[in-house]
């Protein structure tokens, strides 16, 4: 009889999503923690720059994030091909949705920067936020291609497992991001537009960074860095659903921002801060959600439906109370946050009054990124899209109301109002997904869906 003693028991759930989990949630924190030091030297230059700063933010972060998929889809598909045991095609699939990522990120880029004032006009803002928003989006443009292309080899380390190499590369391009908007925006006084410069660079690095990562593993293991025409119209096909879905999210936070920018440059300027406070919460919490895609569809492709479940319940836990301690953090702060970002008497106390909202629903929050992580691991993405779209048509009638309530009110009640409209579109979201995730339709095995 051989003797196991030496064999490794395989690692506990717990173990596991916390090995995904931490460095995703440093690499991801990094992110927000980097915008938010954006927003404090771009705030400081006045309440327009800070207002056209976060009109511009908008238009660019809907057009990089409505192609969100290519991180998410292409985690869910090399982690399924990882649980088969099939590494080489995990890795070929993913650079498949590099190609597409390339090919995106230009045409959008283009796009963008033809069309950047009518879409910073889009909002409404005042005529003096709208000039900065123009300059710096159309700057900002020349880094969408990284951007997107960033999305997709994340995506294809998430897949293997790795959330730890994201970290570092995260970490330095970020760090230089802070140090070159500095730089340029008070030391060769470029302003706003030095911001957006200093962001391209860095956006540029981290891209190129994480390609090198990339293109070594797919020679190691023999595949293919050619495009692959049939897979990567494939790849995009199947994005479609949750291309829809990132946009009917966008759409939502764009109606509020329309919102926003109506009620005048102190509202819209307290409301794009306090969106980036609560961007850097999502961004701590979707730690959770990317281990969930990783875990969800490593397992589903070993045809593993009884840990995937465990994992669930055990992510769904840790969510609830990590939204709960970070709410709690920002409503300790929340007097103290605002003097960071702005000198203005007027912005800090709505902004102030707007992140007592945002406090109060992160656990909300914590509740809604797990579950839809598991679910787009799971490949659950056709769903998921008609869901969000259903979810904006709900959420429309309720942002009209607000904008009609909030408009008469002083800026602190208008921002409250703002971010309650939104804490009922959160909550809305998080029955839905819950009762998918109690069904089975969406626990799918194999190494495709």
């Amino acid at each position: 009889m051989t003797s196991d003693r030496g064999a490794q028991p395989p690692p506990s759930p717990a173990r596991e999503i916390l090995r995904l989990a931490v460095p995703a949630f440093l690499a991801l924190v990094a992110e927000p923690l980097f915008l938010l030091a954006d927003s404090a030297i771009v705030g400081h230059l006045g309440t327009p720059q800070l207002a056209g700063l976060g009109v511009a933010s908008a238009a660019l972060l809907t057009a990089a994030n409505i192609f969100v998929f290519l991180a998410y889809g292409t985690t869910s598909i090399v982690a399924r091909h990882v649980g088969a045991g099939d590494e080489r095609g995990a890795v070929a699939n993913g650079l498949d949705g590099v190609w597409l990522a390339a090919a995106l990120g230009l045409v959008t880029s283009l796009l963008v920067a033809a069309f950047a004032r009518p879409l910073v006009a889009a909002f409404g803002a005042s005529p003096d936020a709208l000039v900065h928003a123009e300059h710096y989006l159309r700057a900002s443009a020349a880094g969408i291609p990284a951007m997107l292309v960033v999305l997709a080899a994340t995506g294809i380390l998430r897949g293997v497992q790795d959330t730890t190499t994201p970290l570092v590369v995260s970490v330095a391009g970020f760090t230089c991001n802070v140090a070159l908007n500095v730089l340029l925006v008070y030391g060769l006084h470029l302003g706003i537009v030095g911001s957006a410069i200093g962001t391209v660079i860095s956006q540029w690095g981290m891209a190129v960074a994480l390609l090198l990562v990339v293109v070594r593993a797919a020679r190691r293991l023999d595949a293919s860095l050619r495009p692959h025409p049939g897979r990567v119209l494939v790849a995009a096909r199947g994005g479609i659903p949750l291309l829809v879905r990132t946009l009917a999210l966008r759409t939502v936070l764009l109606l509020t921002t329309w919102v926003a920018a109506g009620l005048g440059d102190v509202p819209l300027g307290a409301y794009q801060v306090s969106a980036t406070v609560w961007s850097f919460l999502t961004f701590a919490l979707d730690a959770l959600a990317i281990a969930a895609q990783a875990l969800t569809g490593k397992a589903l492709g070993a045809g593993d439906t009884a840990g995937t479940r465990a994992a669930t319940t055990l992510m769904i836990r840790w969510g609830l109370i990590g939204g709960a301690v970070l709410g709690a953090l920002v409503l300790a702060l929340h007097t103290v946050l605002p003097h960071l970002f702005t000198s203005d008497p007027e912005t800090q106390a709505a902004l102030a009054a707007g992140l007592v909202v945002v406090a109060l629903s992160q656990p909300i929050s914590g509740w809604v990124f797990v579950l839809d992580g598991v679910l787009i691991g799971a490949g659950d993405t056709r769903w998921l899209a008609w869901a969000q779209l259903a979810l904006l048509v709900a959420y429309v009638p309720v942002v009209l109301v607000v904008r009609h309530v909030a408009g008469p009110l002083d800026d602190p009640a208008a921002v409250v109002w703002l971010w309650v409209g939104f804490s009922i579109f959160m909550t809305l979201r998080g029955i839905a997904l819950g009762l998918r995730a109690r069904s089975d339709a969406w626990l799918v095995t194999g190494a495709t869906r």
